[in-house]
């Protein structure tokens, strides 16, 4: 009896240890257990390990001009600022000469005189080959010529037969002196020296770059255009140029383009102008097809506008610059060009055609503002106005600029469109009292706007 006492007694210890041991490798396995290593978290993305020791690794990159380097540009802070504070409603500037040479005539002729000589149907290669048959001048074509001319050249200097001859195919020569050779194309280059006013400029290119010249280099130091082109390309500039000319007048718009926002869930009460600014600052109103065009006195600019939209709305400057056209000409502002930043508005042009003279007996400003975007005409408005007057744009939805179906943008916020119109006389200077800037002032200023 006592020995299966015992016996029981030592298979009960044996069970007890086996339990131990158990829950002992049981602890050992606990991922909690505070002795047990840690390892770093390792990342994976296209079988290359990625830690906090990693050299960034980016995609090859095509040889294209960085998006910052494109959109380098001396005009952008002439044409984006505004001086609000030193605005000149009537500027003269002088009546300069605006001169167009050619580049890279090369050398001059020989002293050379022909006879009478005609020509039937030929380019002008064979026509030349033919007019210096007999000399030590050759001719060559830098590029394919295959106009045929036909006519006579009177007996007279060889320079003025090749100049002709040259015309009439609508090509350019150059001489070589050295190796006796006349050099034909059909495309040249040209330099315009411009006067120093810097809206001349700038309205010049604008009609250039509306003609589809985009190969132009100004140099604003000497107040210099350099081109290249055709035939065609020449007498496009030629027309602009005479038709600058024989302007009197140019004219030119500062612009602020803003972004408002009701402070509410209702739209801005436009109506509150007339209090703001009393009924005689207010001067007249143009419904378009969106939105609609004030004209008010000169006491009513950006300063007075912004302070009365503060008033219900937040306020975003989005855009602001200036551009010029001739007396009668057509140009644009592009609100991206000129932007603060990306914005659903960057796609909107400001257009305007507008001509300065006698309206029924009154000097008035004609114009005409239209705004486009890339899917076409938004809205436009006919304004006769005066010198001095200025025009507020109101009620442009910015939900007409939304391309998505839904927008966190609220319906309520809108476009508002500041725009300054000024007037430059191209006059002899001498003969109107003006401070140095041009700007007429006092009886000088009184005696221009009732001339």
């Amino acid at each position: 009896m006592k020995k299966h006492l015992f016996d029981l007694l030592k298979r009960g210890v044996a069970i007890m240890c086996a339990v131990c041991g158990i829950v002992a490798l049981a602890a050992c396995q606990n991922p909690n257990q505070t002795d047990e290593p840690e390892y770093d978290t390792v990342t994976v993305i296209d079988n290359l390990v990625i830690d906090e020791n990693s050299v960034p690794i980016f995609p090859k990159k095509a040889a294209l001009t960085t998006d910052t380097a494109r959109r380098f540009s001396i005009e952008l802070p002439k044409r984006c600022s505004v001086d609000w504070n030193n605005q000149n409603v009537v500027s003269v500037v002088p009546e300069e000469r605006i001169e167009v040479v050619r580049l890279d005539t090369g050398d001059k002729l020989p002293d050379l005189k022909v006879s009478d000589y005609e020509f039937k149907k030929l380019t002008v290669r064979e026509a030349l080959e033919k007019l210096l048959d007999g000399t030590d001048i050759s001719v060559e074509e830098d590029g394919e010529l295959i106009e045929k001319i036909s006519g006579t050249i009177a007996s007279g200097a060889l320079s003025d037969a090749v100049e002709l001859m040259a015309k009439m195919g609508r090509a350019y020569y150059s001489y070589d002196e050295y190796e006796g050779v006349i050099h034909l194309t059909n495309r040249a280059k040209w330099l315009i020296k411009m006067p120093k006013n810097e809206t001349i400029i700038m309205a010049l290119l604008d009609a250039m770059h509306g003609a589809d010249m985009r190969n132009l280099l100004v140099n604003w130091q000497d107040k210099t255009i350099m081109f290249e082109g055709n035939y065609q390309t020449e007498r496009e500039v030629a027309r602009m140029i005479a038709d600058i000319s024989s302007k009197k007048y140019m004219l030119a718009w500062d612009i602020d383009v803003y972004r408002v926002y009701p402070r509410t869930d209702n739209p801005i009460i436009w109506m509150n102008l007339f209090p703001a600014f009393g009924d005689k600052n207010i001067k007249m109103s143009i419904p378009g097809v969106v939105g609609r065009a004030v004209v008010v006195g000169p006491e009513i600019n950006t300063k007075t506008l912004q302070e009365f939209m503060y008033q219900q709305a937040n306020v975003v400057l989005i855009s602001q610059g200036t551009f010029a056209i001739p007396n009668g000409w057509q140009s644009r502002f592009d609100i991206g060009q000129c932007g603060k930043e990306e914005r659903l508005e960057t796609d909107l042009t400001i257009g305007a055609t507008a001509k300065y003279g006698n309206m029924g007996g009154l000097n008035k400003i004609d114009a005409k503002i239209v705004l486009r975007t890339s899917n076409g005409e938004l809205s436009s408005f006919t304004i006769p106005s005066s010198v001095g007057d200025n025009y507020i744009i109101v009620g442009i939805p910015t939900h007409s600029f939304v391309t998505t179906p839904e927008t966190l943008i609220s319906p309520f916020a809108e476009l508002v469109v500041f725009m300054s119109p000024r007037l430059i006389s191209i006059v002899d200077p001498a003969s109107v009292k003006t401070t140095d800037t041009g700007m007429l002032v006092g009886d000088a200023l009184r005696a221009f706007l009732n001339d």
